[in-house]
């Protein structure tokens, strides 16, 4: 029965076949959405926490924040600005004089509600592992760079990006991860809907497993995803990890 379990997987006559295969498309689909903004974004963020200004510890306070919530306070924080009837976002738009849309129930707004929810939330933490590793970057390098008639954009892309790469792929593959183990935002926001388009892997997990109290089911289904996690894992370090001081 441990062996079937795992077959079932693949096996298109299956119970379970569709189901775990539209929850891996999901899962792969909203880890586009979220890893560009949650890598990116918390660059470009903590390059800017990284000057000299008054009041930036109270900027990086800001930014780091909402990491401090739960799941569940930021997820129905979000649901309450996105949800079609009384949200807020909604009650804007219409104030304004522009459409409305069901954020909540229809594609593709139902991933870009999930995927504002997940950045604004998680953000602080990948802004906080750059901005630690910024100051690591000797400021000899800049000041050689300058000397060298390199302007700002070309101080960033030829000192700061390189010197950051090992740190970038660090932060690139746990936020993979974390984007791969999307529960609690869906659950909450949308039910997994509509017709199941934002039902993630880890979801669908929780109903194999709790709703229809197949364990071996979902069993099979966490270890080959932890397994297809591991091997993404050692790809991505063995290719893009390779670090050399040149």
């Amino acid at each position: 029965m441990g062996l079937k379990n795992y077959l079932n997987l693949f096996n298109p006559g299956s119970i379970q076949f569709a189901d775990f295969w539209r929850a891996m498309g999901n899962t792969g689909e909203f880890i586009l959405w979220s890893v560009p903004p949650l890598v990116g974004l918390a660059l470009i963020l903590a390059v800017l926490l990284n000057g000299r200004y008054p009041g930036r510890n109270v900027f990086r306070a800001i930014y780091f924040a909402p990491y401090t919530l739960s799941v569940t306070v930021a997820s129905v924080l979000w649901w309450w600005i996105f949800q079609p009837q009384g949200g807020l976002l909604n009650h804007i738009l219409e104030q304004l004089g522009l459409p409305t849309f069901s954020w909540l129930s229809s594609m593709p707004e139902a991933w870009f509600s999930i995927t504002v929810a997940t950045v604004w939330w998680t953000i602080g933490f990948n802004t906080i592992i750059f901005l630690a590793a910024l100051q690591q970057i000797p400021t000899s390098l800049y000041e050689a760079a300058a000397i060298d008639g390199a302007n700002p954009l070309q101080q960033f892309r030829y000192v700061t990006l390189p010197m950051l790469r090992p740190v970038l792929v660090f932060v690139t593959t746990i936020t993979m991860i974390a984007s791969a183990n999307l529960f609690g935002q869906p659950y909450i926001m949308t039910g997994g809907g509509p017709i199941k388009e934002t039902e993630t892997i880890i979801f669908r997990i929780y109903i194999e497993g709790i709703t229809r109290n197949q364990m071996g089911s979902a069993a099979a289904m966490s270890v080959f995803v932890a397994f297809l996690l591991l091997t993404l894992t050692a790809l991505n370090f063995k290719f893009f990890g390779k670090y050399e001081i040149q």
